[in-house]
């Protein structure tokens, strides 16, 4: 629960900052207003840490620019068209923006850009409420025309306007609902949730690019599930992202399977744990996570219904790998991420097999090298991907990852896993075949890539002997 004296004096501490002191002299000697606006406001009340600090003012730009050259080591003024220069003060980096009173033609998100005369009018024109805050400085009075402070004590999110006219301006703010939903743990002003839903199409005007840079933000907060229930509860997700909703499989009276959708939220939520132990110190994984949420996306298109009442998925990594990469191409994601990605959830199933039997060496080296890099990434995910109620079969499955990360280890340490490769290179197999350069190298350094899976460092030596046997074998 918010404590509301606790949180003002954090804004007070906030506002006695060296960064925050000095800006605040400067303006004032200036005869400028100066506040701290949006989000760092917000999460001082909270008790969040507050990282950059947003700034706005009755200035303009030039006043800005000319204002903070004397205090700060370094100034840009690339947003000076949207009224913002920004500036290092005492280490720390600040924006400045002029107070806005912007218009919007409906058409697409970007703004007429117009200056402003009153932080108000500067405020209101924010996406929620709980954004739409200001702290006066020196002063620190706290300014809040939408009733913030009121819906951070609830602990919602809504528009200060008209949900409709805000999202109608802006309808990327409808996947800002989402990722501060996720992010502050808020719920959504019925109001405003609705809006969500019945402007959903207008997504159509964003760009794939702005779409995947929220996606991302709100898959790297600390509990994403809470804004994807939201975004396909509104059918927002629809319109980028419709493999989500679509693993929400109609059940058969009489053929029964795991709810598919709940399913791959949990799995998201245990990958995130699992990370978080593994790698405490670690930023977000979102390819990692993207996997997660997507690794089953696969399996409405591979459903089938068995007699007798089973049901089966078969081949639904391979599908599933399929899907997200176009889907993540569509969202103008990177060639490093799809790859990641893609790969995980044609993998995510191989090591199942694994608990039905004991692995031999070679089958515990070809999962390593065929998950290459992926491979941390992939003892996550398989572990997330049980969901089982049968607690003596989660201890089971958990037990046979135990023990193949254990053999993973095992061999690494005899044989320097991480960087296998066959025992004689690309020169060596021209020399010993009498060879040159083309197919048959490549033909070559597979077979003893694969003797190296299959045995282990058996010495150069033996491996150019095996090495000709072949050869022979093959002419």
């Amino acid at each position: 629960m918010l404590n509301m004296a606790e949180g003002i004096a954090r804004l007070g501490a906030l506002a006695e900052s060296p960064v925050v002191a000095t800006l605040a002299r400067a303006f004032a000697d200036a005869g400028f207003d100066l506040a701290i606006v949006g989000g760092p406001v917000r999460d001082a009340l909270l008790g969040r840490p507050t990282n950059d600090l947003d700034f706005t003012t009755d200035a303009r730009p030039d006043d800005i620019l000319r204002v903070v050259t004397p205090i700060s080591s370094t100034q840009w003024d690339i947003g000076r068209a949207f009224g913002t220069i920004g500036a290092r003060v005492h280490g720390e980096q600040v924006e400045i923006t002029t107070y806005r009173a912007d218009s919007y033609d409906g058409i697409t998100r970007k703004p007429t850009v117009e200056f402003g005369d009153t932080i108000e009018g500067d405020l209101v024109r924010r996406d929620f409420t709980v954004n739409a805050m200001a702290l006066r400085v020196p002063g620190q009075t706290l300014v809040d025309p939408t009733g913030g402070v009121e819906d951070l004590v609830r602990g919602v999110l809504r528009t200060p306007t008209d949900p409709a006219v805000s999202f109608g301006d802006d309808p990327l703010r409808m996947l800002r609902a989402a990722r501060f939903a996720a992010q502050l743990g808020f719920s959504v002003d019925p109001g405003t949730e609705a809006a969500m839903e019945e402007l959903r199409a207008t997504l159509e005007i964003v760009s794939p690019e702005r779409i995947q840079a929220e996606l991302v933000k709100l898959l790297a907060t600390d509990d994403p599930v809470r804004g994807i229930r939201l975004l396909v509860e509104t059918r927002l997700i629809d319109e980028f992202l419709p493999e989500i909703p679509a693993l929400q499989l109609e059940v058969d009276e009489h053929h029964h399977h795991k709810d598919v959708y709940e399913h791959s939220l949990t799995v998201l939520r245990q990958a995130i744990e699992l990370e978080k132990t593994r790698n405490p110190d670690a930023a977000a994984d979102v390819p990692l996570r993207l996997a997660a949420l997507l690794h089953d996306i696969g399996k409405p298109a591979t459903r089938r219904l068995e007699p007798g009442g089973g049901v089966t998925f078969y081949h639904h990594d391979i599908k599933g790998a399929r899907l997200a990469r176009k889907r993540l191409q569509a969202l103008r994601f990177d060639t490093a991420t799809i790859a990641s990605v893609t790969r995980l959830i044609e993998l995510h199933l191989r090591f199942f097999g694994y608990s039905e039997g004991a692995w031999t060496d070679s089958a515990v080296r070809r999962y390593v090298r065929d998950a290459d890099a992926e491979l941390e990434r992939l003892h996550i995910l398989t572990r997330a991907d049980v969901t089982t109620r049968n607690v003596r079969k989660a201890k089971r499955l958990a037990s046979a990852y135990d023990d193949i990360e254990r053999r993973i280890a095992e061999l690494a340490a005899q044989e320097q896993l991480d960087a296998m490769r066959p025992e004689l290179d690309g020169n060596r197999i021209q020399e010993v075949l009498g060879i040159r350069p083309g197919r048959e190298v490549g033909e070559a350094y597979r077979f003893l890539l694969d003797l190296r899976l299959d045995e282990g460092i058996v010495g150069e030596a033996e491996a150019e002997r095996r090495l000709r046997e072949w050869w022979a074998a093959r002419a």
